[in-house]
Protein backbone atom coordinates (compact mmCIF):
# COMPACT_ATOMS: atom_id res chain seq x y z
CA UNK A 1 0.00 0.00 0.00
CA UNK A 2 0.56 3.65 -0.79
CA UNK A 3 1.98 5.79 2.20
CA UNK A 4 0.30 8.39 4.30
CA UNK A 5 1.65 11.21 4.00
CA UNK A 6 0.45 13.76 7.43
CA UNK A 7 0.03 17.67 6.11
CA UNK A 8 -0.83 20.92 7.88
CA UNK A 9 -2.12 23.66 5.77
CA UNK A 10 -1.59 27.24 7.55
CA UNK A 11 -3.74 30.20 6.92
CA UNK A 12 -2.34 33.57 7.87
CA UNK A 13 -3.06 37.16 7.73
CA UNK A 14 0.16 38.67 7.21
CA UNK A 15 1.13 42.13 8.93
CA UNK A 16 1.87 44.68 5.84
CA UNK A 17 5.73 45.10 6.22
CA UNK A 18 6.07 43.14 9.56
CA UNK A 19 8.41 40.16 8.99
CA UNK A 20 9.84 39.89 12.48
CA UNK A 21 5.96 39.58 13.66
CA UNK A 22 4.75 37.31 10.69
CA UNK A 23 7.57 34.96 10.95
CA UNK A 24 7.16 34.48 14.95
CA UNK A 25 3.21 33.80 13.96
CA UNK A 26 4.08 31.18 11.49
CA UNK A 27 7.07 29.35 13.87
CA UNK A 28 4.17 29.34 16.38
CA UNK A 29 1.65 27.35 13.80
CA UNK A 30 4.66 25.24 12.51
CA UNK A 31 6.04 24.20 16.20
CA UNK A 32 2.18 22.67 16.91
CA UNK A 33 2.14 21.08 13.97
CA UNK A 34 5.38 18.87 14.58
CA UNK A 35 4.34 18.59 17.45
CA UNK A 36 1.10 16.21 15.58
CA UNK A 37 3.53 14.51 13.33
CA UNK A 38 3.10 16.56 10.72
CA UNK A 39 5.68 15.91 7.80
CA UNK A 40 4.91 19.13 5.61
CA UNK A 41 3.66 22.79 6.77
CA UNK A 42 3.19 24.98 4.21
CA UNK A 43 2.60 28.65 4.25
CA UNK A 44 0.64 31.03 2.11
CA UNK A 45 2.21 33.73 -0.15
CA UNK A 46 3.31 37.18 0.46
CA UNK A 47 3.33 35.56 4.36
CA UNK A 48 6.16 37.85 5.86
CA UNK A 49 5.39 41.47 3.78
CA UNK A 50 1.59 40.99 2.84
CA UNK A 51 1.22 42.09 -0.84
CA UNK A 52 2.13 45.99 -0.80
CA UNK A 53 4.86 46.45 -3.45
CA UNK A 54 4.36 50.07 -3.70
CA UNK A 55 4.89 51.30 -0.16
CA UNK A 56 8.42 53.00 0.06
CA UNK A 57 10.49 50.33 2.19
CA UNK A 58 8.83 46.82 0.46
CA UNK A 59 12.24 46.21 -1.56
CA UNK A 60 14.18 46.97 0.83
CA UNK A 61 12.44 44.50 3.40
CA UNK A 62 12.87 42.48 0.26
CA UNK A 63 16.58 42.55 0.75
CA UNK A 64 16.55 40.26 3.89
CA UNK A 65 15.44 37.49 1.98
CA UNK A 66 18.35 35.27 2.57
CA UNK A 67 17.72 35.42 6.56
CA UNK A 68 14.28 34.27 6.64
CA UNK A 69 14.99 31.41 4.61
CA UNK A 70 17.89 30.26 6.72
CA UNK A 71 15.55 31.32 10.19
CA UNK A 72 13.08 28.74 8.20
CA UNK A 73 15.93 26.00 7.51
CA UNK A 74 16.75 26.65 10.88
CA UNK A 75 13.06 25.94 12.33
CA UNK A 76 12.92 23.26 10.18
CA UNK A 77 15.63 20.71 11.40
CA UNK A 78 14.62 22.07 15.13
CA UNK A 79 11.45 20.40 14.40
CA UNK A 80 12.39 17.84 12.24
CA UNK A 81 9.63 18.73 9.92
CA UNK A 82 9.27 19.61 5.80
CA UNK A 83 8.28 23.44 5.47
CA UNK A 84 7.27 25.26 2.15
CA UNK A 85 7.67 28.83 3.69
CA UNK A 86 4.58 30.24 1.35
CA UNK A 87 6.96 32.72 -0.99
CA UNK A 88 9.76 35.29 0.03
CA UNK A 89 10.11 37.83 -2.26
CA UNK A 90 14.05 38.34 -3.16
CA UNK A 91 15.65 41.31 -4.40
CA UNK A 92 18.27 40.88 -6.61
CA UNK A 93 20.35 42.79 -8.26
CA UNK A 94 20.47 43.07 -12.27
CA UNK A 95 24.20 44.60 -13.04
CA UNK A 96 22.96 44.67 -16.79
CA UNK A 97 20.25 46.97 -15.87
CA UNK A 98 21.25 48.71 -12.85
CA UNK A 99 18.27 48.04 -10.92
CA UNK A 100 16.75 45.15 -8.95
CA UNK A 101 14.68 42.85 -9.60
CA UNK A 102 11.94 41.25 -7.42
CA UNK A 103 11.39 37.40 -7.50
CA UNK A 104 8.52 35.78 -5.76
CA UNK A 105 10.30 32.06 -5.17
CA UNK A 106 8.34 28.72 -3.28
CA UNK A 107 10.95 26.90 -1.16
CA UNK A 108 10.89 23.20 -0.18
CA UNK A 109 13.00 22.90 2.81
CA UNK A 110 13.11 19.14 4.31
CA UNK A 111 13.31 18.10 7.68
CA UNK A 112 16.97 18.38 7.98
CA UNK A 113 17.01 21.69 7.21
CA UNK A 114 18.30 21.61 3.22
CA UNK A 115 16.88 23.13 0.29
CA UNK A 116 15.62 20.30 -1.50
CA UNK A 117 13.83 22.49 -4.50
CA UNK A 118 13.11 26.64 -5.48
CA UNK A 119 10.55 27.33 -7.62
CA UNK A 120 10.29 31.23 -9.05
CA UNK A 121 6.12 32.24 -10.18
CA UNK A 122 6.27 31.83 -13.23
CA UNK A 123 2.59 33.34 -14.38
CA UNK A 124 2.20 36.97 -12.58
CA UNK A 125 -1.31 38.16 -12.00
CA UNK A 126 -1.75 41.80 -13.82
CA UNK A 127 -0.93 43.84 -10.86
CA UNK A 128 1.97 42.20 -10.07
CA UNK A 129 3.89 42.51 -13.42
CA UNK A 130 5.30 46.03 -12.75
CA UNK A 131 7.01 44.55 -10.00
CA UNK A 132 8.16 41.81 -10.43
CA UNK A 133 10.32 39.45 -12.89
CA UNK A 134 8.72 35.90 -13.56
CA UNK A 135 10.53 32.44 -14.51
CA UNK A 136 9.46 32.79 -18.25
CA UNK A 137 10.20 29.78 -20.18
CA UNK A 138 12.32 27.96 -17.60
CA UNK A 139 10.52 24.12 -17.10
CA UNK A 140 8.36 23.36 -14.20
CA UNK A 141 10.92 21.01 -11.95
CA UNK A 142 9.37 18.17 -9.98
CA UNK A 143 11.47 17.33 -6.45
CA UNK A 144 12.47 14.63 -4.70
CA UNK A 145 11.66 15.17 -1.28
CA UNK A 146 11.21 13.23 1.92
CA UNK A 147 7.17 13.01 1.20
CA UNK A 148 7.94 11.78 -2.48
CA UNK A 149 8.02 14.02 -5.92
CA UNK A 150 6.65 17.63 -5.54
CA UNK A 151 5.57 20.20 -7.57
CA UNK A 152 5.50 23.83 -6.79
CA UNK A 153 3.51 26.55 -8.06
CA UNK A 154 1.82 29.79 -6.86
CA UNK A 155 -1.12 31.41 -7.17
CA UNK A 156 -2.20 32.06 -10.16
CA UNK A 157 -0.37 29.59 -11.84
CA UNK A 158 -3.12 27.80 -10.94
CA UNK A 159 -5.02 28.92 -13.76
CA UNK A 160 -2.48 27.08 -16.01
CA UNK A 161 -3.43 24.14 -16.64
CA UNK A 162 -0.39 23.58 -18.77
CA UNK A 163 1.57 23.78 -15.88
CA UNK A 164 0.24 20.84 -13.78
CA UNK A 165 0.83 18.44 -16.90
CA UNK A 166 4.73 19.45 -17.08
CA UNK A 167 4.86 18.57 -13.37
CA UNK A 168 2.74 15.38 -13.60
CA UNK A 169 4.87 14.66 -16.81
CA UNK A 170 7.75 14.77 -14.79
CA UNK A 171 6.09 12.78 -11.85
CA UNK A 172 4.57 14.60 -9.19
CA UNK A 173 2.46 13.15 -7.01
CA UNK A 174 1.93 16.76 -4.55
CA UNK A 175 1.61 19.63 -5.88
CA UNK A 176 2.02 22.42 -3.67
CA UNK A 177 0.72 26.00 -3.98
CA UNK A 178 1.01 29.23 -1.77
CA UNK A 179 -1.25 31.94 -2.31
CA UNK A 180 -2.15 35.39 -1.73
CA UNK A 181 -5.73 35.45 -3.20
CA UNK A 182 -8.41 37.83 -2.35
CA UNK A 183 -12.46 38.18 -3.07
CA UNK A 184 -11.62 41.40 -4.81
CA UNK A 185 -9.22 40.23 -6.97
CA UNK A 186 -12.51 40.04 -9.22
CA UNK A 187 -12.95 43.17 -11.20
CA UNK A 188 -16.45 45.35 -11.09
CA UNK A 189 -18.79 43.21 -13.23
CA UNK A 190 -17.67 39.87 -12.14
CA UNK A 191 -18.48 41.09 -8.56
CA UNK A 192 -21.82 42.16 -9.72
CA UNK A 193 -22.66 38.97 -11.04
CA UNK A 194 -21.56 37.30 -8.14
CA UNK A 195 -19.45 38.85 -5.20
CA UNK A 196 -17.90 35.17 -3.88
CA UNK A 197 -16.78 34.93 -8.20
CA UNK A 198 -13.24 34.04 -7.20
CA UNK A 199 -14.24 31.52 -4.27
CA UNK A 200 -16.15 29.71 -6.80
CA UNK A 201 -13.20 29.82 -9.06
CA UNK A 202 -10.77 28.50 -6.39
CA UNK A 203 -12.82 25.57 -5.13
CA UNK A 204 -13.84 24.49 -8.19
CA UNK A 205 -10.18 24.72 -10.05
CA UNK A 206 -8.59 22.84 -7.27
CA UNK A 207 -11.50 19.87 -7.52
CA UNK A 208 -10.59 20.03 -11.63
CA UNK A 209 -6.33 20.10 -11.29
CA UNK A 210 -6.70 17.48 -8.92
CA UNK A 211 -9.40 14.99 -10.82
CA UNK A 212 -7.40 15.75 -14.48
CA UNK A 213 -3.98 14.55 -13.14
CA UNK A 214 -4.49 12.35 -9.99
CA UNK A 215 -2.61 14.42 -7.60
CA UNK A 216 -2.85 15.92 -4.48
CA UNK A 217 -3.30 20.13 -4.59
CA UNK A 218 -1.99 21.45 -1.17
CA UNK A 219 -2.95 24.94 -1.74
CA UNK A 220 -2.39 27.41 1.55
CA UNK A 221 -3.79 30.95 0.93
CA UNK A 222 -3.81 34.27 2.96
CA UNK A 223 -6.87 34.51 5.58
CA UNK A 224 -7.66 37.97 6.84
CA UNK A 225 -10.52 40.68 8.77
CA UNK A 226 -14.08 40.14 7.49
CA UNK A 227 -14.77 43.23 5.14
CA UNK A 228 -10.88 43.35 3.70
CA UNK A 229 -11.44 41.01 0.35
CA UNK A 230 -9.60 38.04 2.19
CA UNK A 231 -10.85 34.34 0.06
CA UNK A 232 -9.17 31.81 2.45
CA UNK A 233 -10.22 28.51 1.78
CA UNK A 234 -6.81 26.64 2.26
CA UNK A 235 -7.34 23.23 1.56
CA UNK A 236 -6.20 19.50 0.68
CA UNK A 237 -7.56 18.40 -2.14
CA UNK A 238 -7.75 14.77 -3.93
CA UNK A 239 -9.21 12.92 -6.59
CA UNK A 240 -12.29 10.94 -5.74
CA UNK A 241 -12.68 12.95 -2.81
CA UNK A 242 -12.53 16.57 -3.66
CA UNK A 243 -11.25 18.99 -0.51
CA UNK A 244 -10.16 16.81 2.74
CA UNK A 245 -10.17 19.85 4.82
CA UNK A 246 -10.84 23.57 4.18
CA UNK A 247 -10.42 26.45 6.32
CA UNK A 248 -12.97 29.32 6.21
CA UNK A 249 -12.14 32.49 4.16
CA UNK A 250 -11.44 35.45 7.11
CA UNK A 251 -10.47 33.35 9.87
CA UNK A 252 -6.26 32.49 10.72
CA UNK A 253 -5.53 28.68 11.90
CA UNK A 254 -4.32 25.64 10.55
CA UNK A 255 -5.97 22.35 9.37
CA UNK A 256 -3.97 18.91 9.62
CA UNK A 257 -5.17 16.27 7.13
CA UNK A 258 -3.54 12.85 5.91
CA UNK A 259 -3.39 12.25 2.68
CA UNK A 260 -3.66 8.02 2.02
CA UNK A 261 -1.33 8.77 -1.18
CA UNK A 262 -3.20 5.39 -2.23
CA UNK A 263 -6.09 7.64 -3.52
CA UNK A 264 -3.72 9.12 -6.27
CA UNK A 265 -3.02 5.16 -7.54
CA UNK A 266 -6.48 4.47 -7.19
CA UNK A 267 -7.11 7.45 -9.19
CA UNK A 268 -4.90 6.90 -12.10
CA UNK A 269 -5.66 3.98 -12.66
CA UNK A 270 -9.08 4.60 -13.15
CA UNK A 271 -8.19 7.80 -15.54
CA UNK A 272 -4.79 6.88 -16.53
CA UNK A 273 -3.74 10.49 -17.23
CA UNK A 274 0.06 10.02 -16.75
CA UNK A 275 0.17 6.49 -18.99
CA UNK A 276 -1.32 8.20 -21.72
CA UNK A 277 0.91 11.37 -21.51
CA UNK A 278 3.51 8.68 -21.34
CA UNK A 279 2.35 6.97 -24.04
CA UNK A 280 4.71 7.35 -27.50
CA UNK A 281 1.06 8.22 -29.34
CA UNK A 282 0.18 11.18 -26.87
CA UNK A 283 -1.30 13.34 -29.58
CA UNK A 284 -0.55 16.81 -27.47
CA UNK A 285 3.16 17.32 -28.26
CA UNK A 286 3.40 20.47 -26.14
CA UNK A 287 6.42 21.81 -25.03
CA UNK A 288 5.61 20.41 -21.12
CA UNK A 289 5.13 16.84 -22.24
CA UNK A 290 9.17 15.60 -21.29
CA UNK A 291 8.30 12.40 -21.25
CA UNK A 292 6.89 12.89 -24.94
CA UNK A 293 10.14 14.46 -25.68
CA UNK A 294 12.35 12.07 -25.30
CA UNK A 295 10.91 9.49 -27.14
Amino acid sequence: MAPIVKVAVIQLHPKPMQLEHNFNKAANFIRSAASQGVELAVLPEYHLTNWKPKEPSFVGLCDQWEVYLQKYRDLAKECGICIVPGTIVESHRDADKEEDRLLNVAYFIDHEGDVAGKYVKKNLWGPEREHLTGSGRDVHEVFDTPIGKVGMLICWDLAFPEAFRELIAGGAKIIIIPTFWKLDDCNEAGLKQNPSAEALFLDCMLTARAFENTCAVVFANAGGPPGHGYAGLSQVTVPFLGALTKLGGCAEGMSVVDIDMQILEDAEENYQVRSDIASPGWHYDYRHSKMNERL
